[in-house]
């Protein structure tokens, strides 16, 4: 049950709970039902208007699941669910998506729990009671013993900061924080800043409509055929009777597909008509399939990665009739160092007479006016600016709600040089604080709806190791929190990752830290968290519950 007192902070009153969520995406919806299975209160708090998290911001035209194909981007906890959701393509379309999670959503009952259009603006520990304190923009309060932020990785918009942007007059949408009304492009003339997975997603769809299309090019990426297709009911019968052998193979893989090892061979063991034999074969297939079927070694050795990526860039020279063109969609970094996209017909979107790519890195941008930018080369009138810039993705949705520890310190201030953690979900100085897809964890390089189940349920392990123990607080050691960001460098170092820039490295938001923050060690990390839980929890240290005086 909850309880009312007044708020140190304002006059509203203040409401308890054992556990607050701040979330209600994938991961907070689960982390709700997971409290509410341990018989334990909670309250989750989402500035948006109703569930979905990353999927319900991000309604950019092409919008698709590129991950995990359908039905496998799902929750695992629910046989039901299951069973019952009939999901109608490999790469399941946003509305889809959100749609899957409001019936989630119904089917348990959440949105009683849940306070949307609420934004927590403040979230600070009381070393004294042991409990959380948030305050929303309204000003309402709220305590817990346990503060669970499952903010998002990919959900802090990272707007640019180019000359005159905020002089453009014309209209202009993030693909992070898109309108729900629909937006029309039809006559008129666009511009695109960006073609990560946003970009190269929604571009192909924007070019159908626009007059005319200008993309800003910043990099240019490698990018796979999504070889999206309709999901057949026999397709649906066959992962539901064999679901739970499925579940299996999930949690054994490195990615949290279920899929076996990839093939334990280097590229350079085939000959080049082998390895273009495969590389076509898997081209033709699409999906994220593609990056199951590899070489084990093309993330981790040069030469052959340079099979893969001069196999890439041999395809867009053969997709983009324009040489020139072509050329300048030719990345120049290590395939699969940045994150890998799946698109439907990025490339062949340069064929239309009525699209244009201007790459930055030989014409930069110097300044926008209100009704156009002006690149080195001139000035390209535009009535529409889409800025498929990405996120200040891993440690960006947690530094925004910036909560304070013991003394105070802020989360800025003690990530000022790097994000010191634990296994990716606690922070020394933040007691009974735990993150969901962290810096420090798998996060975007794991199936992210289970790789929440799992982070979640060992929370859920480490509560109840307080409630039996009579502990009052949880937090790591500084020498635990060392160990682990040497593991996450470590493996890291011994891939081709830290070697390109990217948002995995802070490449794309200026000042932050550069560094690989996230943990490449596949399904060994759920079996490193379970080690830390079996042996109680070693590497953290506990506080006894704090008593008072009348108590």
């Amino acid at each position: 049950m909850t309880s009312e007192q007044q708020s140190p902070h304002s006059h509203e009153p203040t409401h308890h709970y054992d556990a607050i969520i701040i979330g209600a995406g994938v991961s907070g919806l689960y982390a709700l039902h997971h409290l509410r299975e341990m018989g334990l209160t909670a309250r989750v708090f989402d500035g948006a208007s109703d569930i979905g998290g990353t999927w319900w911001y991000n309604r950019y035209p092409g919008a698709r699941v590129d991950g995990p194909g359908s039905p496998f981007y799902c929750y695992t906890f629910s046989d039901e669910l299951m069973q019952e959701w009939d999901w109608a393509e490999t790469q399941s379309k946003q509305s889809d998506v959100l749609k899957y999670l409001e019936h989630v959503a119904d089917k348990f009952d959440l949105r009683r729990d849940i306070q949307f259009d609420t934004w927590v603006q403040d979230a600070r520990y009381d070393e004294v009671a042991q409990r959380w304190t948030i305050e929303t923009r309204s000003g309402e309060c709220a305590s817990a013993q346990y503060l669970i932020c499952a903010v998002g990785a990919l959900s802090k918009a990272n707007r640019p900061n180019i000359a005159g942007i905020n002089d453009f007059a014309g209209e202009c949408y993030h693909t992070g924080s898109w309108p729900h009304d629909p937006v029309s492009f039809e006559g008129k003339r666009v511009a695109v800043i960006g073609t990560g997975s946003s970009g190269v997603q929604s571009i192909p769809e924007i070019a159908k409509e626009a007059s005319h299309l200008t993309v800003l090019q910043r990099t240019a990426q490698f990018t796979f055929p999504a070889g999206n297709r309709p999901l057949t009911d026999d397709d649906l019968d066959d992962v539901r009777s064999n679901w739970d052998a499925l579940i299996e193979k999930m949690r054994a893989h490195g990615g949290g597909f279920p899929a076996g090892p990839n093939p334990s061979r280097s590229a350079l063991d085939d000959t080049p008509e082998e390895r273009e034999a495969l590389y076509e074969s898997l081209w033709e297939q699409g999906s994220f399939q593609i990056f199951l079927k590899l070489y084990s070694d093309i993330a981790v050795n040069e030469e052959s990665n340079k099979t893969l990526s001069d196999f890439v860039r041999k395809k867009i020279s053969e997709i983009v009739d324009d040489a020139e063109t072509a050329r300048k969609l030719s990345p120049d970094h290590f395939v699969m160092t940045k994150r890998p996209i799946l698109d439907a017909g990025y490339f062949e979107t340069y064929n239309r007479d009525n699209v244009d790519l201007i790459d930055l890195r030989d014409d930069a941008i110097v300044r926008f006016t209100p009704t156009s930018v002006i690149t080195e080369s001139g000035e390209h009138p535009i009535d529409m600016l889409v800025l498929a810039t990405g996120y200040d993705a891993i440690s960006g949705s947690m530094l925004r709600l910036n909560p304070k520890g013991r003394g105070g310190v802020s989360l800025k201030e003690r990530w000022d040089e790097r994000y010191h953690n634990y296994l990716g979900m606690t922070i020394g100085g933040f007691p009974n604080l735990f993150m969901i897809h962290g810096p420090g964890s798998p996060g975007v390089f794991y199936n992210m709806p289970l790789g929440a189940e799992r982070q979640m349920d060992w929370i859920g392990k480490c509560m109840d190791h307080l409630r039996e123990k009579e502990l009052g607080s949880v937090e790591p050691v500084a020498d635990s929190e060392q160990a682990w960001f040497d593991e996450v460098t470590t493996i890291a170092n011994f891939t081709l990752f830290p070697r390109t820039d990217s948002w995995w490295t802070g490449a794309n938001v200026e000042g932050k830290p550069r560094y690989f923050s996230a943990y490449l060690g596949g399904a060994m990390y759920y079996d490193r968290i379970a080690d830390v839980a079996a042996n109680d929890f070693a590497g953290f240290v506990f506080e006894p519950v704090q008593r008072s005086d009348a108590e």
